[in-house]
């Protein structure tokens, strides 16, 4: 991730925000912006970025984040490498939590298929620190919103077939191992 302190204003010292009120903002990316976010990450063009919302006390020492993403992102197509425009809006709502573990079971944590931990029923839950960088809460939540595959529209997989030279590729109907039986228990009731 981007070292945001070239960015202070999306880091929110926790210590300077009221306890009692919100606290609003609104970031409207510019050239240096937009071009750090696009590399960090690796779009082919990002354009018109607002990122906008609130930051609320939420108890003692939380903290509530709602938030609204708006841009737009031009990704390579999967099939094609042509440009692929995409137009992201997003609401976005984080938990700032002080103390994680009164939020995290540890005691009725499972393991995953992996031998891991599993991960957290509530995704919104973020730890709080001295704190809250608003661009990596920005960043990871456009990360997420972005095609995974993007297309350009008409852009289709071919069907490659291959195998040794003098024998006949495979076809659709040799990858689908139960398609003969319906023929073959016709044949066999045919001969009974």
């Amino acid at each position: 991730m981007t070292d945001t302190s070239a960015f202070p204003e999306f880091v929110l010292d926790i210590a300077t925000l009221a306890r009692r009120k919100r606290s609003v903002f609104e970031y409207r990316l510019d050239a240096a912006q937009l071009s750090t976010l696009k590399d960090e990450l690796g779009l082919s063009g990002l354009r018109k970025v607002v990122f906008s919302g609130e930051l609320t006390p939420a108890g003692k020492h939380d903290f509530a984040l709602k938030a609204a993403l708006g841009a737009t992102a031009v990704q390579p197509c999967t099939i094609t490498l042509e440009p692929v425009t995409t137009r992201i809006e997003d609401d976005i709502e984080r938990r700032f939590v002080a103390d994680m573990a009164q939020h995290t079971d540890r005691d009725t944590e499972e393991e995953d298929e992996f031998g891991g931990t599993a991960m957290l029923e509530d995704d919104t839950l973020e730890p709080l620190g001295r704190e809250v960088d608003l661009w990596r809460v920005m960043s990871e939540a456009l990360a997420l919103a972005l095609p995974d595959y993007p297309r350009a529209e008409g852009a289709e997989l071919g069907t490659m077939r291959v195998t040794e030279p003098g024998k006949e590729a495979m076809g659709e109907d040799d990858l689908k191992p139960f398609a003969g039986l319906a023929d073959l228990k016709s044949k066999l009731e045919g001969k009974s």
